[in-house]
């Protein structure tokens, strides 16, 4: 299968924001407009719920507020409760969406029939942002870090800071001989997912776990809940390391660079925009889902391969036309030239490109309510 292009980010930030209006049949052109748009497609007013995604967490505070400025009848709620727990609060029915730093799985999507009607939910990229390895080392602020190096801190198997291995990929760094203490989330994560499959494509020799949502219970090292208590353990603990989401690391941690080829890369939101570029749709996804396979392994030093897409997960179906319409004029604005700008701005992430915001369009002019 050919990789998908999404295109250079500086082209990605080029959706009009008058393109929001969306027509198919009926009121499929509902829209949240910015603040100092004029809204088109029907009125919406009520109450959108939301669980997930402790990494969108600063997204969506600015998408709330855009939006809602744009629909003064609209009250939107969001619990940052991980992505595990934002997927499973939307199969339930509890939600109107989920913020998700992974994909449903083929079981979650069947399950989700339940709710949303027999086509099921879609993922739609809403979020794109490189995952931060970071670290609490007075007087260092970078280090460049192999794969195999990261894994080897995880795992136990690097546990003092002047190690030989970090020690010959960083000529003249002041090493302390202090101890690594790794720290990981202790909630169901979808940047854990990402994170560690990272590791287990990049590192195979050394990270023999599977990726997965859940950090492995016998891997030495302090846990945390959500990527804001990740990122206070870090800055409270000298000698920690962790990975967290760009938008939550603070300027007082120092941030890895990561070998990617030959080179160290450092993280950026167009490194991140570039590794989505060169990426593949998931294989076995319905046609208006927009799942993605990334490339992990990559050797291109323009991308920084440790990034995540996060999702919003939502219903095919909605049981009535205010709900459809609701969660159509929310997922418009988010996906909007506007929307993904004051992202950017709030939480550092890189803009959907134009392609890739396109089909995302088409993707939630799609959903309708349940026959």
């Amino acid at each position: 299968m050919k990789a998908i292009r999404f295109g250079r980010l500086s082209a990605v930030a080029v959706v009009a924001a008058g393109a929001l209006a969306l027509s198919a049949c009926g009121s499929d052109n509902a829209t949240g407009s910015s603040a100092s748009s004029t809204p088109s497609g029907p009125k919406v007013t009520g109450t959108l719920t939301g669980t997930g995604s402790s990494a969108q967490s600063a997204a969506v505070d600015a998408w709330k507020q855009g939006f809602t400025q744009a629909n003064s009848g609209v009250t939107v709620q969001y619990s940052p409760d991980g992505s595990g727990a934002g997927r499973k609060t939307f199969i339930s029915g509890a939600s109107q969406f989920a913020g998700s730093d992974a994909a449903m799985t083929t079981d979650e999507l069947n399950s989700a029939k339940a709710v949303c009607g027999p086509d099921g939910a879609l993922d739609i990229p809403v979020y794109i942002s490189p995952i931060a390895v970071t670290f609490n080392l007075p007087g260092v602020t970078s280090l460049n870090l192999s794969a195999d190096t990261i894994a080897k801190i995880f795992r136990g198997q690097i546990s003092k800071w002047n190690d030989p291995a970090i020690a010959a990929d960083n000529s003249g760094a002041n090493l302390p001989d202090l101890k690594i203490t790794p720290v990981h989330r202790s909630d169901d994560s979808g940047t854990t997912q990402n994170f560690t499959e990272y590791l287990a494509k990049a590192a195979p020799s050394v990270w023999t776990d599977k990726s997965s949502q859940t950090w492995p219970a016998s891997l030495p090292g302090e846990n945390a809940k959500g990527t804001s208590g990740v990122v206070k353990t870090v800055t409270d603990t000298q000698g920690a390391f962790a990975y967290a989401d760009d938008s939550a690391v603070g300027g007082s941690l120092g941030k890895a660079k990561i070998k990617v080829g030959s080179q160290f890369v450092a993280l950026s939101a167009e490194g991140a925009a570039k590794a989505v570029e060169i990426s593949k749709p998931a294989d076995g996804r319905a046609a208006n889902d927009l799942a993605l396979n990334l490339d992990r392994t990559t050797t291109d030093t323009s991308a920084y391969p440790i990034v995540l897409v996060s999702y919003h997960v939502v219903c095919t179906a909605y049981k009535d036309q205010a709900t459809a319409d609701l969660v159509k004029a929310w997922e418009n604005y988010v996906v909007s030239d506007a929307g993904q700008k004051a992202a950017a701005s709030a939480a550092k992430s890189a803009p959907l490109s134009s392609a890739l915001a396109a089909k995302a369009k088409t993707a939630i002019a799609s959903i309708k309510v349940k026959s």
